[in-house]
């Protein structure tokens, strides 16, 4: 089963679906989260008989959860005080059926509405060994209360091992916006489907350990009509067909990649190697005539194709647009853009190739930067092409900054995709793969030693290598690149580059082979 990611509604929707059409009560739903928060709190701690854990709940369902846990720590031998933040008048009525039953059982609950209660929050977070966090769920966006900010820091000050339910509090699970202060969580047990803000940063950072439980959730409702899926390794082991005995470089992929200048030569060389380390048969690099020679001597494997200068390392031109367009149709998929350089000849020159071209098409890099002014242009490609930018690259497409991309990014890639009728590879710390028809999907593979110069050449050229190998080039691409990159930073750890990601692309592609 692909897993999917739920927006913050989306999950609301699914809990009431359950409730109101399967019937399925809300306190069995609160049961189920609660027994499996304390299971994963005890395996955090390796046991939790007489272990002080103080439970930090709102006025949600996420603080009923919350004591839903304690009441299983507590059978389980741990020391539970409990702390309730919040309007008691804003109490859900399952929050209150948990309270009463604490309370049944003699447990230490204590309203934090005074300053003498904060001063015993205080001593007892000192001498807990661990946190449950049941503050704030997934409703929660905008500024934080002053006391639900002072109660975060207060937990977070702590410095002791903070169990988050459903999403640290403080992280908008929508966007993975963090404001003034957020939970900072040794694990995260995420109810129903995992969010947004488990992938993305700043959020991402917060959440530590995973751990996502369908909590008994009918799972026709965790499957259907929700449009972004995890990339991970089980959606990855469909994505790349096996190779027939039969094959030959010809039908295994004839890859065009037109790419370097000036001072840019070593991102052709990653683009172009990357589509052969990835598995095309053949691959062919055009370049500036003047660079050629140095590319011959560079690339063994690569072909070369010099193309006509206006100046020495440029090319434009009217005689490289006809060399290009001529040569195009002997290829499978072209790959345009990384290190190309931005002079207005070569920026024009992308732009009457891009839209003149009938063949599946990669733009990276300058190819990208050639649109900005005119996005709406790429709507009259003849195919659907591919954009591999980075935030900054996407933001100034869009004409917009980083911080406002950053607001929404999952819903604002789904717009561009959708509206200029594009595929678009946000490259972030955690990858967005988006399609016109609305379709989401967010990588779980990569790591922060990924960010590196030369690492996006490396994934374009992994892209354009799998499209005639698969039809899900974009996410055996991504996918594919962030398991070379956990490969090589497992060994170079932050020293990573990015010769070291499309070394390990055949070793990536070898682990795909082998999952079940």
């Amino acid at each position: 089963m692909n897993l999917k990611v739920a927006l913050a509604k989306q999950m609301h929707d699914i809990d009431n679906a359950a409730i109101k059409d399967f019937g399925l009560p809300e306190l069995s739903l609160m049961e189920s989260a609660g027994h499996r928060v304390a299971q994963f709190t005890e395996k955090i701690l390796g046991s939790v008989d007489k272990k002080s854990i103080s439970v930090l709940a709102g006025s949600g369902n996420n603080g009923g959860d919350a004591l839903t846990a304690a009441r299983y720590l507590a059978n389980r031998g741990a020391k539970i005080k409990i702390f309730l933040i919040g309007n008691k008048d804003h109490r859900t009525e399952s929050l209150n059926v948990q309270i009463a039953i604490m309370r049944a059982m003699g447990a230490e609950i204590q309203s934090i509405d005074n300053d003498r209660a904060w001063e015993r929050l205080q001593v007892n977070l000192r001498f807990s060994d661990a946190i449950i966090d049941g503050i704030l769920g997934t409703g929660f966006s905008g500024e934080l209360r002053p006391n639900a900010l002072k109660l975060i820091r207060l937990a977070n000050a702590a410095n002791k091992p903070i169990i988050a339910i459903d999403i640290p509090s403080g992280v908008e699970a929508d966007t993975g916006i963090v404001g003034d202060a957020a939970i900072n969580a040794a694990g995260t047990v995420s109810l129903g489907l995992p969010k947004i803000a488990h992938y993305l940063s700043p959020g991402a950072s917060y959440v530590g350990k995973l751990v996502i439980d369908d909590i008994g959730i009918p799972k026709k409702l965790l499957t259907e009509n929700i449009h972004q899926t995890l990339l991970d390794d089980e959606l990855a082991a469909t994505l790349l067909p096996a190779r027939s005995r039969d094959v030959h470089k010809g039908s295994c992929g004839k890859i065009l990649v037109i790419a370097g200048s000036n001072g840019m030569t070593g991102a052709a060389c990653l683009a172009s190697m990357s589509a052969l380390k990835i598995g095309a048969g053949l691959v062919t690099l055009a370049v500036p005539e003047s660079l050629n020679d140095l590319y011959e001597v560079k690339l063994t494997e690569v072909m070369t194709m010099p193309l006509a200068e206006l100046k020495s390392g440029i090319i434009g031109g009217e005689g490289a647009l006809t060399t290009l367009l001529k040569a195009v149709e002997k290829f499978d998929c072209v790959l345009i853009g990384p290190g190309l350089g931005r002079a207005d000849e070569t920026l024009d020159l992308v732009r009457k190739f891009v839209l003149a071209v009938d063949k599946p098409l990669v733009l990276d890099a300058d190819a990208i930067f050639a649109f900005n002014g005119v996005a709406e242009e790429l709507k009259n490609c003849k195919q659907v092409p591919i954009l591999t930018p980075h935030l900054g690259e996407l933001a100034a497409l869009l004409n917009i900054s980083v911080q406002e991309l950053r607001q929404n990014l999952v819903e604002t890639v789904r717009q561009v995709a959708a509206e200029l009728r594009v595929i678009v590879v946000a490259k972030s710390e955690c990858t967005v793969i988006a399609y016109p028809n609305g379709e989401i999907f967010i990588s779980a593979v990569g790591n922060s030693a990924m960010a590196t110069a030369g690492s996006g050449d490396v994934l374009a050229g992994a892209i354009a290598g799998l499209m005639k190998l698969t039809p899900f080039a974009p996410l055996a691409g991504v996918y594919l690149h962030g398991t070379a990159g956990d490969i090589g930073a497992a060994e170079k750890s932050d020293g990573l580059i990015a010769s070291d990601i499309m070394n390990n692309l055949p070793t990536a592609i070898k682990n795909l082979r082998a999952i079940k």
